[in-house]
């Protein structure tokens, strides 16, 4: 039985843009053993991996001081194989058969097709969440009877990759109002915890469409689970966004400060939108070199009208 060593991203959004490679590598290898390194925030991403033997949680420490400690934990098996997505040493100070090491790669390609580049394979494995039955059962009981459902995403990790939560609640009004074109569809609001202060201005703007704030209060598998039957998904550059889109959604992605040739969601059913302004330009226009430091969004130019002009185009195009 061969051994294989699947290092990852600590980032939920970046956990999933590689889960492609470990989709790839699982049907490949049917009888092979994973043993899987990951952040605490990735671990619902990867506990469901068919043939997972082992999860290893890398909690970051300073100065890299987690690598020696995940080294620690690996030195004493024989792999097959080390997939380390990290790009870090580790795959080259373990007795391994074959070593795949993310490296240097031609920007702008998405990040996608960077993380595929890293085991060779062509075309690229699009994102894949292996989420249990239970998950799916459970979904179906927060789904609207006989209603379509518009998702929402208007946090993200930092404010500056935030699109103003009042523009969000200006689009699912014009979206599930009466004559538009998802008009009296359910609105589910997706979010981590604390998110919830950015859902309170679409609540306010329509009190009694039997709007749902999920927002901190379901587990990741269940948040894939109801995001894989949403009609269409709207959000900032985040994890959930390309939740979405792993689920099948169709989904959009707002993008200002992040590169959406790089970051955009990925498959056929995805698009993305920004304002006039490109990526360079609106970098430049951040108040620090530090852009988490920016404590407001830098999506200002991206207009509530170009966003839902680009919501229409995606509905019609995924209609069937």
């Amino acid at each position: 039985m061969q051994r294989i060593l699947f290092i990852t991203s600590t980032r939920i959004g970046d956990a999933v843009i590689n889960s492609g490679v470990l989709d790839h590598l699982v049907r490949t290898n049917p009888d092979a053993s994973f043993t899987i390194a990951c952040g605490p925030l990735a671990v619902p991403l990867m506990e469901n991996t068919p043939g997972l033997e082992r999860l290893i949680i890398i909690h970051k420490k300073p100065a890299g001081m987690h690598w020696p400690g995940l080294w620690r934990r690996v030195v004493g098996t024989k792999w097959d194989r080390v997939v380390d997505m990290r790009g870090s040493a580790i795959a080259y100070l373990l007795r391994a058969g074959e070593r795949n090491v993310a490296g240097r790669y031609p920007y702008p390609d998405n990040k996608v097709r960077e993380a595929a580049s890293v085991i060779r394979a062509e075309p690229p494995p699009a994102p894949k969440i292996f989420v249990p039955a239970d998950a799916h059962e459970r979904a179906l009981g927060h789904l609207p009877a006989g209603r379509q459902m518009l998702a929402i995403c208007p946090s993200a990790s930092w404010p500056f990759k935030m699109w103003p939560a009042d523009r969000f609640a200006d689009l699912v009004k014009r979206l599930v109002g009466h004559g538009g074109p998802m008009a009296g569809a359910a609105v589910h609001i997706f979010g981590g915890p604390g998110d919830e202060v950015h859902a309170q201005p679409i609540l306010r703007v329509l009190p009694d469409a039997g709007i749902v704030d999920f927002s901190g209060k379901l587990h990741l598998m269940d948040v894939a689970a109801l995001l894989g039957r949403a009609r269409l998904f709207i959000g900032n550059d985040s994890g959930v966004m390309h939740i979405a889109a792993a689920m099948g959604a169709p989904t959009l992605g707002l993008f200002g400060p992040s590169d959406e040739r790089r970051y955009g969601p990925w498959g056929e059913n995805c698009a993305s939108v920004r304002g006039p302004r490109g990526f360079e330009e609106v970098r430049e226009l951040a108040t620090s070199k530090d852009f988490r430091a920016n404590p407001e969004s830098l999506l200002l130019d991206l207009s509530t009208d170009a966003v839902y002009e680009a919501a229409c185009r995606l509905l019609e195009r995924t209609s069937s």
